[in-house]
């Protein structure tokens, strides 16, 4: 019991570390932001900022669970479009964020990339929570069930992570927009007045 008083300090400025992070990226980009800036908003120097992280991609990596853990505390469920949208809503809000999500996406294809093994446990967790909610939608009858629930749970996620990846170069696209066309290219076809079963 005696380790648990400096282990739990430790954890502490760990958590306090990653939170001044995400505050400062969102506002100013993570590019532009110096690790110096964070470490002294943390009363510490580079290096003690660093001793409690592996690496800088580590700290980045770290950076981007608090910030899907924070969103999650915000949205809980992922219950549909009006959840997507307001994630999305909240990423207009944060682009040093998206800029930060993005890049480590892409370094991620790297096994060896501290950010890997986030994002390969990020989408299958989060791909499973769309089946589920397509699956409900499907049984009501409100979205087409002719493309399996597995297959339409990739596209929507390729639409959501690739609006991103659009909207850092080109600030004046609506993002919460490709979702509502997805939505409505999933509605089932509405049926005409006459078009009655005999």
């Amino acid at each position: 019991m005696a380790k648990r008083g400096p282990y739990e300090k430790g954890e502490a400025k760990r958590r306090e570390i990653l939170e001044v992070a995400l505050e400062i990226f969102a506002q100013e980009g993570y590019r532009g932001t110096s690790l110096r800036k964070v470490a002294a908003r943390c009363n510490l120097s580079l290096p003690g900022l660093m001793h409690y992280f592996e690496s800088k991609e580590d700290l980045l990596t770290q950076v981007l669970r608090v910030r899907d853990e924070t969103a999650r505390g915000r949205h809980p469920e992922l219950t549909g479009p009006d959840s997507y949208r307001a994630i999305v809503r909240e990423g207009t809000k944060t682009p040093g964020l998206v800029e930060l999500f993005v890049s480590m996406s892409a370094a991620a294809s790297d096994p060896g990339h501290p950010a890997h093994r986030h994002f390969a446990e990020r989408y299958p967790a989060i791909r499973g929570e769309i089946v589920d909610y397509l699956r409900r939608r499907m049984d009501e009858g409100a979205i087409r069930s002719d493309i399996p629930p597995e297959r339409l749970a990739v596209v929507l996620v390729a639409v959501a992570d690739g609006v991103q990846l659009q909207w850092l170069t080109e600030r004046s696209m609506d993002m919460e927009q490709p979702v509502n066309d997805m939505m409505a290219l999933l509605a089932p076809p509405a049926q005409n007045p006459g078009d009655t079963a005999h």
